[in-house]
């Protein structure tokens, strides 16, 4: 069994105030992780909640879910950038938790941390192309690209040149020995961010193809939800938040306002998707004081328009 205590869903009651469960209605938790949304959704409202996952350490979690809900609850193996194939049916709300899991961070064998000895691995899904692969094989060039661009590190070609001069003796295998590399080009300060936190999240967001996921999961979200319904997003990052700010933002209707004294505006147009898009909405105080990981969280959410399925 998972150890629940330890894993505390990031702004756990913003997303049940934007997502509004009622009695009745059906719902995606498209990054079901612990669990942690989707229980709280189910006890909120006697509805139906739909949960994805790739990482198949979850699957005990979700039978737990499954003896207490019953027919309220159903798990489905894969990613939610396969959500158009994995949901048929509409659904009045999907949440979405963008990024790597506490539960995968604490689990030293899958070598997500770079502050714990481990095989060099970050596969969410357990399956294909690892860390390990990328770091041994991918040219310098395609190296120091995809640090820069996933990672936005500025010194991206000084690390991929030392990678590719510290395999050429010897494979890079372990979580430890990638940290080290780096930290020949960027040394450890007391009280700064890990220089290997920026490396580390770009070769995890190679293995994983997240971006690209984000972007076909929101699109096919958006698709499922019936009129008037939500989607709710939280991310961690300014790569996750600006594919969703700009998602949105494309999909809603301008605006410009009645008068040059008054608030209220008016659509300029009616073809998009979503009625209402809010802003980004940060943790409060007191959360990230209880659980350190909601400090960076973004949460944004939409409406879809009434008059569109």
């Amino acid at each position: 069994m998972i150890n629940t205590s330890r894993h505390i869903p990031v702004m756990l009651e913003e997303v049940l105030t934007y997502l509004k469960p009622q009695d009745g209605e059906v719902f995606v938790d498209a990054t079901f992780g612990n669990g942690g949304y989707s229980e709280a959704i189910l006890k909120a409202a006697k509805c139906k909640v739909i949960a994805i996952d790739r990482d198949p350490s979850v699957i005990s979690r979700a039978d737990e879910l499954k003896k207490l809900y019953g027919d309220r609850f159903e798990f489905r193996a894969g990613t939610f950038g396969d959500l158009a194939d994995l949901v048929t049916e509409d659904v009045n709300g999907v949440v979405f938790d963008i990024g790597v899991s506490s539960m995968q961070l604490d689990d030293a064998h899958r070598g997500f941390s770079f502050a714990k000895e481990a095989p060099l691995d970050m596969r969410m899904s357990m399956e294909g192309t690892s860390a390990r692969d990328i770091v041994n094989t991918y040219p310098e060039a395609d190296l120091a690209n995809l640090i820069y661009l996933y990672g936005e590190e500025r010194k991206s070609r000084q690390i991929a040149a030392k990678i590719v001069e510290y395999r050429s003796e010897k494979e890079i295998e372990t979580t430890t020995e990638l940290a080290n590399i780096i930290y020949q080009v960027m040394p450890k300060h007391s009280g700064q961010i890990d220089p290997a936190t920026r490396t580390f999240q770009a070769i995890r967001i190679e293995v994983n193809g997240e971006l690209e996921q984000l972007e076909q999961g929101l699109l096919a979200a958006s698709e499922r939800l019936l009129p008037e319904g939500r989607l709710v997003v939280v991310d961690f990052h300014s790569l996750e938040d600006r594919i969703v700010k700009n998602f949105f933002t494309e999909n809603s209707p301008k605006r410009i306002h009645v008068s040059r004294y008054g608030k209220e505006s008016l659509p300029i147009n009616n073809d998009k998707i979503f009625d209402f898009v809010s802003k980004a909405i940060p943790p409060t105080e007191v959360e990230c004081a209880l659980n350190p990981r909601a400090r960076s969280a973004k949460l944004r959410y939409a409406i879809k328009r009434k008059e569109l399925k």
